[in-house]
């Protein structure tokens, strides 16, 4: 099979990895400062590392019902957000006490709906959450406008989270995503570009908040002052929980790193092949491009006319093909919040991702084409 997902590891990491396991430290320690010194030069000095993306998500909301410089949230407050993405996504707000409203996608990007959005803010919305489907950004432009329309509509400033799990790399406007002033959560579980094996970072928009997040991701224990003895902590004035990275996690993260452009690179590379060469296919829908846009392609998505007939072929003709993600206003732990989403409605069933990933070669892109343009 072409697989549709593989982990990349790089071959220098053994040595160094063996070094932590034996080195008796190996909780968070100096090389996960190491590594969020590494993306500070990325993505600016408000950076946190944690366990997992979704442990960022959840210290997102967190952060957000505490004193900051945003609304503060509350219990039963409701968060704008889109039905198409990882579970991971949306459980945090919920968990957080949360309630959400689903926004519709834009069935050219499968992005959020911008317009969806702009229609569905009330006094009531106090958040809005936006994943870049695939690694392709969503319009940071116009979603900045959303934040000042809703400034002028109720006075305030409402948070924006970018959940950037499958974007690192991803650039807008020749800019990382990831340095556009919103909470961005990234992701380094094992099948993402880049992985740590687990461990996520959360990108802060203001110092206050990068303080707080240093605290609260572990315990809300201060570890840059003094111990009052070896096992015991000065007074913790604030609750927090356990959402750390390790430096086993950051040793494997820190290795790959260098990799990482070349691997965006090799992405980019096989999406253009197939927007080039899957164009005007009977069944095929292509999404579109904007030349603001750069995608990292964790993902390459397509609608297909007929998906069920589409994916057994695939599959035959051993190419890993899958939607990925289900929509997650099906799932009966989020009933209540369901709504009307026609666009949703009428593109997840047409909804499909061929391998795009480093891995694939030149050769078995050709035959990925091939394959498709003989039908199904």
């Amino acid at each position: 099979m072409i697989p549709l997902f593989k982990v990349f590891m790089s071959h220098d990491v053994d040595a160094p990895l063996l070094e932590v396991l034996h080195s008796g430290y190996i909780g968070q320690g100096k090389i996960v400062n190491t590594l969020e010194q590494k993306f500070s030069s990325m993505f600016g000095e408000l950076v946190v590392t944690t366990n997992s993306a979704t442990s960022a998500e959840h210290l997102v909301f967190y952060l957000l019902k505490q004193p900051n410089n945003f609304i503060q949230l509350n219990n039963g407050d409701e968060v704008l957000t889109t039905p198409l993405t990882c579970m991971a996504t949306n459980i945090p707000i919920v968990m957080g006490g949360l309630k959400i409203k689903w926004v519709d996608i834009d069935n050219t990007t499968l992005n959020i709906d911008i317009e969806d959005l702009k229609n569905k803010l009330t006094e009531t919305t106090k958040a809005i959450v936006v994943v870049h489907w695939g690694g392709y950004p969503v319009d940071l432009d116009a979603l900045k406008m959303v934040q000042n329309i809703y400034k002028q509509m109720f006075n305030k400033t409402i948070p924006i989270i970018e959940d950037c799990a499958h974007a690192i790399g991803a650039k807008f406007n020749h800019k990382l995503v990831g340095t556009f002033g919103n909470f961005c959560t990234f992701s380094f579980q094992a099948i993402k570009s880049l992985t740590a094996i687990d461990g996520g970072l959360l990108v802060l928009p203001t110092k206050e908040l990068y303080k707080q997040a240093k605290l609260q991701r572990w315990y809300g224990i201060d570890r840059e002052t003094s111990k009052t003895d070896m096992r015991c902590e000065t007074d913790v004035e604030v609750i927090g929980t356990k959402w750390h990275m390790n430096d086993v996690n950051a040793t494997i993260c820190l290795h790959n790193l260098p990799h990482i452009e070349n691997i965006i690179n090799k992405q980019r590379s096989n999406a253009m092949f197939y927007d080039n060469n899957l164009i005007n296919i009977p069944g095929i829908t292509l999404l579109t491009r904007d030349d603001r846009m750069e995608s990292s392609f964790w993902i390459y998505s397509l609608l297909v006319d007929n998906k069920h007939g589409f994916m057994k072929m695939m599959n035959e003709k051993g190419i890993m093909v899958s939607q990925v993600h289900e929509r997650n206003d099906k799932h009966t732990c989020f009933a209540e919040y369901r709504t009307l989403l026609p666009t949703t409605d009428k593109v997840v069933p047409k909804l499909c991702n061929i391998p795009v990933g480093w891995w694939v070669t030149s050769d078995e892109r050709q035959f990925i084409v091939d394959t498709i343009k003989g039908g199904w």
